[in-house]
């Protein structure tokens, strides 16, 4: 699809997963324990909680959180976090459209911490709506191993996605992305599935209808370190930007940032 986030594939550059662990381990069991409240409490039949378990189980979460987390969504513990999803829009240096999705037990504080991590780094918080007519939100299916295309294709086709895009998931390794409409997404999924292909994961995401190119060094860092400040946010749960930066321009700040 074209234009859409490289933010996704900036972060897989960016080294810091071990700070990371505790932030990921946070997002996921919030993610399962909406997932639980607003369907049924069985993966099986709940397909975005069965999608959150799976993630967390790829994250190493040990189990007994994972079960914890589901009770909790459920209701079957007492002081069970009461978590909402909201969306928070505003701009980075430059222009540049930032649309952050997070799950929060209290909107004063996170609309605070979000404000905060804009205005220390050169960007603002705006209104709801002032960059999401710059979006699309489609549901997105990650497929991981050699990809057959033709096959791709085809299934994709007779599964109703709107379109896919080979990639490298992580470095050397191949996969795709499908791109379906919301309501799609658990149907291709499943089929994709059923057809043979490895399903790393499927989630709902939103997507720029274009993007701006930064290529200045200052406004670059700036931004990194924007979007690090803002997925830093123990209630935020994803960052997407419409902006797009060269690998050596990346590199380059990796290194003097490092």
């Amino acid at each position: 699809m074209a234009g859409h986030s490289k933010w996704a594939n900036i972060k897989r550059h960016k080294a810091r997963v071990d700070a990371a662990k505790s932030k990921v381990f946070t997002q996921i069991s919030r993610e399962i324990i909406v997932a639980a409240r607003q369907g049924l409490p069985d993966p099986e039949a709940n397909f975005q909680l069965r999608n959150a378990v799976a993630k967390a189980k790829a994250a190493g979460i040990p189990n007994d959180n994972i079960e914890r987390a589901i009770a909790k969504g459920a209701g079957n513990l007492a002081g069970e976090d009461d978590y909402e999803a909201v969306r928070y829009e505003g701009y980075g240096p430059g222009g540049v459209a930032v649309l952050i999705e997070a799950l929060t037990d209290n909107r004063n504080r996170t609309a605070a911490d979000i404000r905060v991590a804009f205005s220390k780094n050169g960007g603002n918080l705006g209104e709801t709506g002032c960059v999401s007519w710059m979006f699309s939100h489609k549901g997105v299916i990650t497929l991981g191993g050699e990809i057959d295309e033709d096959q791709l294709l085809e299934v994709s086709l007779e599964a109703g996605a709107e379109s896919y895009e080979l990639l490298e998931i992580e470095e050397e390794t191949p996969g795709a992305e499908v791109y379906t409409a919301l309501e799609d997404l658990e149907q291709v999924s499943n089929q994709l599935e059923a057809a043979g292909f490895e399903v790393k994961q499927a989630e709902l995401r939103w997507l720029p209808g274009n993007s701006l190119e930064v290529s200045d060094e200052e406004q670059g860092r700036s931004l990194l370190k924007m979007m690090d400040a803002l997925e830093d946010l123990d209630d935020v749960q994803s960052v997407t930007s419409n902006f797009e930066m060269s690998e050596e321009l990346m590199n380059h700040l990796s290194f003097v940032n490092s």
